[in-house]
């Protein structure tokens, strides 16, 4: 419990006005809640939202220390009422969403609350799993991360050891991951893979596709097999045989095949004719093979999860009735 004197300068706000400059990583919604439930006492007793406060007013606020706290990326979490997540798979140690495509894996330089790391942060702290506060508290963390415009699975590690056993599972390629894409034209043949080696210009956050090995390029590998065509664009799914930034979008545009709606590698042309904003790449399944010892992540063996074909907004719309 915290107290506060009211001063002439506070004198004359609402409580629900001072209470969010007060505790600045409150939630309004929370704050309102906090107010009903009498955690919020004026001179020692309950008081409405819009209760005016006087010099001299002592508040006794009931609420967890960490919402006091000077708002930053690390505590971004707590400004977070209703965590949006969709949930395909959780235990003790992990869990696996399927993010929406404009949702950020990680904050950066425009946003650090609204990110799918918060939402699961605060996810976990309001089912009372997790507390920065608590001693040697382990941050919850992603084991992989897709573009901010791609849509998809992404596993999120809810302890140390999961985390640790995750990395080594993707580092090894015990992971299989699947992506589905709508592609500008045919691919031809309709089926195979696409090699080649990506550089990374930094600034301009892009990779180039080269056919022979350069100075700095990492080799990248995508097989592929088309699923249907229709309207000028193929559904072709994608297996990543590696993992490099951005090496889906970037092969296929450099094959003449772009993702539809790719303001980056696409083409403005082939986007007019589209009406989606940014590329049209959803990671939809996941398989877990793991040939080796999968410590406290043995339950998932030998699972696959899977994306349904009517939370993808590209196949349903532009692919109806497509079966995978």
């Amino acid at each position: 419990m915290k107290e506060f004197t009211i001063g002439k300068n506070d004198a004359g706000q609402r409580l629900d006005r001072w209470l969010g400059k007060a505790v600045p990583l409150l939630p309004a919604p929370l704050a309102q809640k906090y107010i009903r439930l009498k955690r919020v006492k004026v001179n020692g007793k309950g008081s409405q939202r819009d209760t005016r406060l006087q010099v001299g007013d002592l508040l006794q606020l009931y609420i967890n220390d960490e919402f006091f706290d000077t708002p930053t990326e690390e505590n971004a979490f707590l400004s977070i009422f209703k965590p949006q997540l969709d949930i395909l798979y959780e235990d003790e140690h992990l869990l696996v969403c399927n993010k929406r495509p404009g949702l950020l894996c990680h904050a950066d330089q425009h946003e650090y609350v609204s990110t799918l790391i918060t939402h699961i942060q605060a996810y976990l702290y309001q089912k009372k799993e997790w507390s920065p506060r608590w001693e040697n508290a382990f941050a919850p963390a992603l084991c992989n991360r897709i573009d901010r415009n791609t849509g998809g699975l992404v596993i999120a590690a809810k302890t140390a050891e999961a985390l640790r056993v995750m990395n080594d599972k993707i580092r090894d390629r015990e992971i299989s991951k699947f992506y589905l894409a709508a592609v500008v034209g045919k691919m031809s043949p309709p089926q195979g893979e696409l090699r080649g080696f990506l550089l990374k210009d930094e600034p301009k956050k892009q990779v180039s596709v080269y056919s022979r090995p350069v100075p700095g390029g990492k080799s990248a590998a995508t097989r592929y097999r088309t699923l249907t065509a229709r309207g000028g664009l193929s559904l072709v799914e994608c297996e990543l045989l590696t993992g490099r930034t951005h090496q889906i979008r970037a092969q296929f545009a450099a094959a003449g095949h772009p993702l539809a709606g790719d303001g980056k590698y696409g083409r403005r042309e082939d986007n007019r004719n589209v009406e989606r904003r940014g590329q049209a790449l959803w990671s939809y399944k996941l398989v877990f093979d793991f040939p080796t010892d999968a410590g406290c992540l043995e339950g998932l063996r030998g699972q696959t999860l899977t994306v349904p074909v009517d939370q993808i907004d590209f196949v349903s719309d532009w692919f109806p009735g497509v079966r995978l």
